[in-house]
């Protein structure tokens, strides 16, 4: 008769086992759905292009060549005659290059880049080179008439950037 008296809870073990089971099935759609789509991914991915070694070790060779700064002495100035009035520039230019044996082209051929960079400042419109746009834009034609020097007379363009350290205008 004792065992009368006990309260029976039957539903107490089946719930405990819903919620089991319900996380199971939980962990594993989870672990279906990651599954899937890290297979779909590598099915789906296009295949690895072919890699010429010899143009990634170029590559490399060329990333690890230290930077070199050389600037060119001395300050290019020019005058501007803006609304009748003399205007002038003091610009300091630095060249960046990476490859040794073109310092001794640049200071070999320093007469005709200093001329190439007196005309090529010296012809600009005041107004413009004023602006942010203008100095960028003076700073790339500066680039490519050096390098245009170093290719005509060496055979490489050698200069990498042409950085303005000062460039004062009045």
């Amino acid at each position: 008769m004792a065992e009368d008296d006990a309260p029976v809870e039957e539903g107490s073990g089946g719930g405990k086992k819903k919620l089991i089971f319900l996380i199971i099935l939980a962990v594993v759609l989870v672990g279906l759905s990651v599954g899937g789509t890290i297979v779909a991914l590598k099915v789906l991915s296009p295949p690895p292009e072919a890699v010429d070694s010899e143009a990634i070790e170029e590559a490399v060779e060329e990333v690890k060549a230290p930077a070199i700064y050389y600037p060119i002495k001395p300050s290019v100035v020019v005058n501007y005659d803006h609304k009748g009035r003399q205007r002038y520039a003091q610009v300091d230019v630095t060249l960046l290059i990476r490859d040794p044996a073109i310092v001794s082209a640049i200071e070999l051929h320093a007469p005709t880049i200093a001329n190439a960079l007196v005309l090529t400042i010296g012809g600009q419109n005041y107004e413009e080179v004023q602006t942010a746009e203008g100095k960028e834009l003076l700073r790339q034609e500066c680039l490519q008439e050096i390098q245009k020097i170093l290719e005509e007379e060496v055979g490489s363009v050698g200069v990498e950037q042409v950085l303005f350290t000062n460039f004062v205008m009045q």
